[in-house]
């Protein structure tokens, strides 16, 4: 049990983390961590050249040592055959020693020449690879700083996109909880005038409202009368009275 809660832990830590790093920063130290790697590869490239160069320049010196003692020996075995041939039996035996041990030394410098040789073959071919090393992996270097410019400007536009999603769900939220709908609103005021209406019936119900109504009638009718004395002075006939709602009506037939 304590095993999981520690694996999970460890999950949700790597989770969170990973959430939490910026994904600039997390491109550039990728390529940081690319030249650093292509650095070390250059200096380890460098060194396997040195080492055939050096080579280079102890076979040369290995040669000119196993050339010299070359022509030492040929040297000590014409004197020798000198002596020989002149009765010095001591010069001979000399000349003769001399030359077993020059030819000892030529026999030394032109092993240690085969050796350096053999090593220069070596490195020769590992300098090539490590060329190829180097040329590669400069390859791969350039490809991921193209990468990197590609990733930069696509991190740029999510950020562009983010904001402008920001700002359409900011808008919405202002449109929408900034203040009442018009549906509201028209709810409102169909109920204010459905009150309004209740309000006027109930009245024409109660004595006060059949009161007012019968004073409206009353000041109708005289100025009605009124309107009929003015036109009586200007020698016109009396207005005719408006058709009522009820007297508009047509007439119910008559049952057969």
């Amino acid at each position: 049990m304590f095993s999981r809660i520690v694996a999970y832990l460890k999950a949700l830590f790597t989770t969170t983390a990973e959430k939490a790093m910026d994904p600039k920063i997390e491109i550039e130290s990728a390529i940081n961590t690319a030249k650093k790697q292509d650095q070390e590869l250059r200096n380890q490239a460098a060194k396997v050249v040195a080492h055939r160069t050096q080579l280079e320049s102890q076979i040369d010196r290995a040669a000119d040592d196993a050339g010299e003692a070359r022509e030492m020996a040929k040297q000590a075995i014409l004197k020798a055959d000198a002596s020989s041939k002149a009765g010095d039996a001591a010069g001979a035996g000399k000349w003769t020693q001399a030359a077993q041990s020059i030819a000892m030394k030529l026999q030394a410098s032109e092993n240690n020449l085969s050796s350096l040789k053999e090593q220069y073959s070596v490195a020769q071919t590992q300098s090539e690879q490590a060329k190829v090393a180097v040329q590669q992996n400069a390859m791969k270097l350039q490809e991921l700083s193209a990468r990197r410019m590609e990733l930069l400007g696509q991190l740029e536009q999510a950020k562009m996109q983010e904001a402008v999603n920001d700002a359409v769900a900011t808008m919405s939220s202002s449109l929408s909880d900034s203040g009442p709908s018009l549906d509201q609103v028209e709810l409102k005021i169909e109920r204010r005038k459905a009150e309004a209406m209740a309000n006027a019936e109930l009245r024409e119900a109660t004595p006060e409202g059949a009161e007012a109504e019968l004073r409206a009638a009353i000041n109708i009718s005289q100025a009605d009368a009124q309107l009929d004395e003015l036109r009586a002075e200007l020698g016109l006939a009396p207005a005719e009275p408006p058709v009522r709602e009820t007297d508009a009506l047509p007439e119910p037939p008559a049952e057969s």
